[in-house]
């Protein structure tokens, strides 16, 4: 770990201290995804990964590790995972095991295993491996999502899935999903817009809510028979549903798809509660707006025409919304966002949510430009602990892709 104080702005809050937490040269690091449960419960440790960009890593890659971050002992990294192919991480809602992925998927073949190991890296144990068609199905799973979901009660894991054969057009994509109680696997939605799903459980300890998934529909998205997404989406874009994880009760979120506002494709639950919030762009006037909802009956893929729904612009108070990746604390109480101008490095803000679902985000704070070059492979991505004490965030500001922490807010 290596303070940065050469990052503060003259805008950021007295007190305010920015680390970089890898320093490796010549290795890429970042932090995983922002939306993935890769937190300890009491906020003192994370999953991180090295020789990785923020939206994943190469499989084959024998430098891959992800890191158990200690932010209790100076931030100090330790490997917990040293097979290649190890992706999609997700932490047990108590702390205790890292939940992982080993991807040696081919199309029409190989195997995707699921694994589990104590955070202290003992005890490492498969728990399932997929090397045939999945149940009642002619489908084989291979190019795995970077992103895995876990149940707050510790029962089910989700991830998707390409489903084609290498030889079918306009093949599918699906989410799986894993009961870790019987160590089995069921195939729960699929079909070709289901490329980019994002699979997300709702973080209720209700025994209800705690089976709802929040996904993202691609539509128009175009791939080749091997999987490769030559284009993600068209048309009125995407949009974006909640699931029950078995496969029932298909919601909307009353988002985008009217032509103007469009979904950027990043969405999360606001803490444990059944709100969700997105990030949109809109042509006119032309912004990028953080709106909240709830999902509501499915009535066709209509996007914010659905009807009967309840949207919150969190940000209409802002002269000229510019936020593209954001996520809350626990409590649904805190927000941390990224924002522009792309070309001088961007932003990262501190504001917080408002308990009542029709005013907008209150006491908006500048924290730092992180520098970012927003390339693809440098987004910032920011997330807060689960207590709302601490944010972490990518950059490039180096010339090579690093991870960072930022707190003193409090």
């Amino acid at each position: 770990m290596e303070p940065r104080p050469d990052l503060l702005h003259k805008d950021s809050p007295d007190g305010l201290e920015i680390f970089q937490l890898t320093t490796e040269t010549g290795v890429p690091s970042s932090h995983v995804y922002m939306e993935a449960q890769i937190f300890t419960p009491d906020s003192k440790r994370l999953i991180l990964h090295r020789s990785a960009h923020p939206h994943g890593s190469d499989p084959t890659d024998p430098e891959h590790r992800y890191l158990v971050c200690e932010l209790d002992n100076h931030c100090q990294l330790a490997s917990i995972t040293t097979e290649a192919g190890a992706t999609a991480p997700s932490i047990s809602p108590d702390g205790e095991v890292l939940y992982y992925f080993v991807d040696q998927t081919i199309l029409n073949g190989g195997c995707l295993t699921l694994k589990k190991v104590n955070l202290d890296g003992t005890n490492r144990e498969t728990l399932l491996t997929v090397d045939s068609s999945l149940s009642g199905t002619d489908f084989r799973p291979s190019r795995p999502y970077p992103l895995s979901t876990i149940s707050s009660d510790s029962k089910r894991i989700a991830i998707s899935a390409f489903l084609g054969d290498g030889e079918t057009a306009d093949a599918p994509w699906g989410l799986m999903v894993f009961n870790l109680e019987q160590a089995s696997v069921e195939l729960v939605l699929y079909g070709q817009t289901w490329c980019n799903i994002h699979p997300q459980y709702s973080r209720s300890l209700d025994t209800n809510e705690q089976h709802d998934i929040l996904i993202q529909e691609n539509h128009g998205n175009i791939c080749d028979e091997s999987g490769r997404i030559t284009q993600l989406v068209s048309g009125d874009g995407a949009d974006i549903h909640v699931i029950c994880d078995d496969g029932t009760d298909f919601r909307n979120l009353p988002w985008g798809r009217d032509g103007n506002e469009f979904c950027q494709g990043h969405q999360c639950w606001i803490g444990r509660s059944q709100r969700a919030l997105t990030s949109t762009s809109t042509r006119t006037p032309r912004g990028c707006e953080l709106i909240e909802a709830r999902a509501v009956k499915y009535s066709g893929h209509m996007g914010i025409k659905t009807p009967n729904a309840q949207r919150n612009d969190l940000s209409r108070q802002i002269p000229s919304p510019d936020y593209y990746h954001f996520a809350t604390d626990i409590n649904g109480k805190l927000l941390i966002t990224d924002a522009g101008p792309r070309d001088s490095g961007g932003a990262i803000y501190l504001g917080e949510i408002p308990h009542n679902e029709t005013n907008p985000l209150k006491n908006m704070t500048y924290l730092l430009n992180p520098r970012s070059s927003w390339g693809k492979g440098s987004h910032i991505h920011p997330f807060l602990s689960p207590d709302g004490h601490t944010g972490f965030f990518n950059s490039d500001e180096s010339g090579l892709l690093q991870a960072y922490m930022v707190h003193g807010w409090t």
